[in-house]
């Protein structure tokens, strides 16, 4: 098994290797300027490849971009064999990054609290406490039940 950090280069290599060639080398009409590759992962044993790709557009857009992922799936692959001088080439698989979906979807909830915050701070202008301005016990304030403890403690 190799170590994490021959993985971890090897990883950024095919990441490398995959975004160059998918941006010169490949004359795939689907695959335009809107594919951009966020990472990629390498199993232990150096024999598989995970690469996540983002697609700027429709779900149209974004199928047609992974139809095409999948076609040049072996030009990649050998693109990554001739730059990694491994004696196994990885095999890739190619997933649709979930991270801007993920950041929408936080973005929006961000909205939402926003809106109730403003929502109470217009409930909460124009009301007072419930008590006094300022509930709580001074130093040096007589209170009848505090004199008759300390009177029945001197007693004992």
């Amino acid at each position: 098994m190799a170590d994490n950090a021959r993985a971890k280069k090897l990883a950024d290599l095919i990441r490398e290797v995959v975004a160059q060639k998918l941006q010169r080398g490949i004359k795939d009409p689907r695959l335009g300027s809107h594919v951009t590759i966020t990472d990629t992962r390498v199993t232990g044993d150096l024999r598989e490849a995970t690469v996540f790709y983002t697609v700027y557009g429709d779900d149209q857009e974004r199928a047609e971009a992974a139809a095409g992922l999948e076609s040049a799936k072996g030009v990649l692959r050998s693109a990554v064999g001739a730059a990694a001088g491994v004696k196994f080439t990885p095999t890739l698989t190619f997933v649709a990054d979930a991270l801007p979906d993920t950041a929408k979807t936080i973005e929006d909830l961000l909205d939402k609290a926003r809106a109730s915050d403003a929502k109470v701070r217009e409930v909460s202008a124009g009301a007072t406490f419930a008590g006094e301005a300022d509930p709580y016990k001074k130093p040096g304030e007589d209170d009848e039940t505090d004199g008759d403890e300390t009177d029945g403690d001197a007693a004992k």
